[in-house]
């Protein structure tokens, strides 16, 4: 059994943390978010993109980053960033990983990045451009990792409704 974390740091638009929620629940990913959050749990936008799956997410709240640390001292963190280091695809990603990502207009505090540059991460994109969209950049972080494990767990083959193949 492989264990992969999702952790959002002060997630501000219910949009991204429904649609994060969806695929952490589709792919067997914990989600673990930390306060302050930039909406209510119960909000309908939040609900609406996560759908149907809440009853089949692993989620935790933490009060904060330091409280999170805490209790996930045995993980193996990766932080995505615009200002990451490495190219997040050439990263191994052990068991119990921690992909970590920041607030949407701000990001993950610089102080957490440079205390840990060999854990920065940046998913490739043009210089000009600010960064891709939260939920999109964990969609794509979530799958590389996936990928390097061989997709433990997960369906390969999908089936028609209507037809064999």
């Amino acid at each position: 059994m492989h264990n992969l974390n999702i952790v959002l740091v002060e997630p501000q638009i219910p949009q991204n943390t429904g649609n994060i929620s969806r695929t952490c629940a589709v792919t067997g990913a914990r989600l673990h978010l930390v306060r302050p959050l930039g909406f209510e749990v119960s909000d309908k936008h939040l609900k609406r993109a996560g759908l149907d799956y809440w009853d089949k997410l692993d989620i935790t709240y933490y009060d904060n980053l330091e409280d999170f640390f805490m209790k996930n001292r045995d993980g193996h963190f990766f932080y995505f960033t615009t200002k990451g280091l490495h190219v997040h695809s050439e990263a191994e990603y052990p068991d119990n990983s921690f992909l970590v990502f920041g607030r949407e207009d701000k990001g993950l505090p610089e102080e957490l990045l440079h205390d840990n540059p060999e854990n920065c991460v940046r998913i490739p994109m043009r210089n000009e451009l600010r960064s891709l969209n939260l939920s999109n950049s964990v969609a794509i972080a979530v799958y590389e990792v996936l990928r390097q494990w061989d997709y433990p767990d997960l369906s390969r083959e999908g089936k028609l409704t209507k037809y064999e193949w």
